[in-house]
C-alpha cells in the first residue's frame, strides 16, 4: 500500500511517524480542556471529543470520545473500530469535502500533554523471545541448560501490576528492595544497583472473552499495540524470583507509549515467525503470519551527554506472537477484559547490538557498553533517560509508535527511617 496523502501537509512529509495510513489513538489535554480521545495525524491531534460533539463524526448512539480513555471505543467492538478508521480517512484525505468542518478540531502536538491512552484492566508480561531467554539462561545456567524444558512448548508469563503502568514521559524512581549478592552472607534492604530496561511491545485487548479462544480469535480481539518498557530491578529479582518468579523486581513501573497503533494500521506488515524447533500443541498453532515487521531501537541519554542508540532489533524476532500469548492466557478459563495489557517480553535479536536489555548488552555487567559521551554503562544510573522507538517501513511512508520515554530519578531516602 502506498502513502495515503492528507490535506494535513505534515502527514505527508518523509519520515513522519503519523501519516494518514497510521491514525494512532491517544489521550491528550490542551489549554483548559480535560483529557479526551485524540488521533494523531502529522504534527496535529484530531480532538475526537469536539469533532463528535459538533456532529462531524458520530459512530454510535452514545458519545464515545469525551472519555479520558479509549476503553469505550474498544468495548464498542471491531465494527466500530473499522468504521472509525474509514470515517477519519475520508475526513482527512487529500481533497476531503469536509475539511473546513474538521480543521477547527486539530490541536498542535506541541501544545498537548499526553496521558495513558486506556484504562489498564490487568497486566501480564511474557518471556517470548528465544534469544532473550537463551541469553539470560546462559548467564545463569550455562548454554547447555539455557532454556527451561517447557520454553519451546508454552508461552511463559506472569501476572504483573496494572497500577504500575505509566505513560511515556513519567519519571521513574530507583526502587528499594531486598538484595543479596552471591558473596554476601545475608540479604540487605537497599536501593537497586542493577536497574534495567526491557524493550517490548504491549498488545491491548479490545474485546473481552469468557471461554478459551483460538489464536485467530485472539488476533481479532486485539485493538492495537504500544511500545512498552518493563523496568526491572535485576538484583531484587535475582534474590526473590525462586520459586515463584518476578514480584518486586518488576513492580516499580511499566512505561507504555502514548499512542496505540491499531491492528488494522499494521496489517500490511504481517510477518511469519521463526521455524518451530518443536511442534506446538494444536491450540497454539497459527493460521497465518501473526507477527509484524516492526523496527525497534533503544536510545540511552546520560544526564550530561548526547543519546546513544544501544540496541536495534525487530518484532519479527519473537518466538511467540501476541495472539498466541492471548490464546494461551484463556486456556484455564481466565476471563479477558477490555483494556487488558499483554507485554511481549524482552525483544532481542541474534547479535549483541540487537539485545533488548542492559542485562544482555553488558552480559550481566561483565562487558559494560560505551556511550558516545565516553561513559560506560552496565545498568542504569540516576539521571539516565531511556527512549524506545518503533516503526514499520511502508512504500514511501512509516507507521510510527512515537517515543516511549522515562528518566531515572534517585532513590528515596530510606522509606523506613521515620522520625
Amino acid at each position: 500500500m502506498p502513502l495515503l496523502r492528507s490535506w494535513v501537509d505534515s502527514a505527508n512529509a518523509p519520515g513522519c511517524p503519523f501519516p494518514l495510513n497510521n491514525l494512532p489513538c491517544g489521550v491528550f489535554s490542551a489549554a483548559v480542556n480535560p483529557p479526551r480521545c485524540g488521533v494523531a495525524i502529522g504534527d496535529r491531534i484530531v480532538d475526537m471529543a469536539t469533532l463528535e460533539a459538533a456532529g462531524v463524526l458520530r459512530l454510535a448512539g452514545v458519545p464515545l470520545f469525551a472519555e479520558p480513555s479509549w476503553n469505550a471505543v474498544m468495548a464498542a467492538g471491531p465494527a466500530v473500530w473499522r468504521a472509525l478508521r474509514e470515517a477519519l480517512t475520508s475526513l482527512l484525505e487529500e481533497g476531503a469535502v469536509q475539511r473546513d468542518g474538521v480543521e477547527p478540531h486539530l490541536v498542535a502536538m506541541a501544545d498537548a500533554q499526553m496521558h495513558l491512552p486506556f484504562r489498564v484492566a490487568g497486566y501480564t508480561d511474557f518471556y517470548a523471545s528465544r534469544q532473550h531467554a537463551f541469553n539470560v539462561g546462559t548467564m545463569f545456567r550455562g548454554a547447555e541448560n539455557a532454556l527451561p524444558p517447557n520454553w519451546l512448548h508454552i508461552p511463559i508469563g506472569y501476572n504483573g501490576r496494572a497500577s504500575s503502568v505509566v505513560v511515556s514521559g513519567t519519571e521513574v524512581r530507583r526502587p528499594w528492595g531486598q538484595v543479596k549478592m552471591p558473596d554476601e552472607p545475608a540479604p540487605r534492604f537497599a536501593p537497586s544497583a542493577r536497574f534495567d530496561i526491557e524493550l517490548e511491545l504491549g498488545a491491548i485487548v479490545g474485546t473481552g472473552s469468557v471461554d478459551p479462544v483460538t489464536v485467530a480469535e485472539a488476533d481479532a480481539m486485539i485493538f492495537g499495540y504500544v511500545l512498552l518498557n518493563d523496568w526491572s530491578a535485576r538484583d531484587i529479582q535475582a534474590w526473590e524470583y525462586q520459586p515463584l518468579g518476578p514480584f518486586q523486581g518488576k513492580a516499580t513501573a511499566t512505561t507504555i507509549g502514548a499512542w496505540i497503533v491499531t491492528r488494522e494500521a499494521l496489517e500490511p506488515f504481517r510477518a511469519h515467525g521463526p521455524a518451530r524447533e518443536k511442534a506446538l500443541l494444536p491450540y497454539l498453532e497459527e493460521p497465518g503470519p501473526m507477527l509484524y515487521d516492526i523496527n525497534l531501537e533503544v536510545g540511552l541519554t546520560p544526564a550530561a551527554g548526547a543519546e546513544t542508540v544501544v540496541s536495534r532489533t525487530s518484532y519479527r524476532e519473537m518466538y511467540y506472537s501476541a495472539p498466541q500469548q492471548l490464546a494461551h492466557h484463556t486456556t484455564a478459563g481466565c476471563r479477558m477484559d477490555v483494556g487488558d495489557l499483554l507485554g511481549t517480553g524482552t525483544i532481542s535479536g541474534p547479535e549483541a547490538g540487537s539485545y533488548g536489555s542492559l542485562l544482555e548488552l553488558s552480559w550481566g555487567g561483565k562487558q559494560p557498553i560505551c556511550l558516545s559521551s565516553g561513559e560506560h554503562r552496565s545498568f542504569l544510573e540516576d539521571g539516565d533517560e531511556v527512549a524506545l522507538r518503533g516503526w514499520c517501513e511502508g512504500d514511501g511512508y512509516q507507521i510510527g509508535f512515537g517515543d516511549c520515554r522515562g528518566r531515572i530519578l534517585g532513590a528515596y531516602t530510606d522509606p523506613y527511617q521515620r522520625g
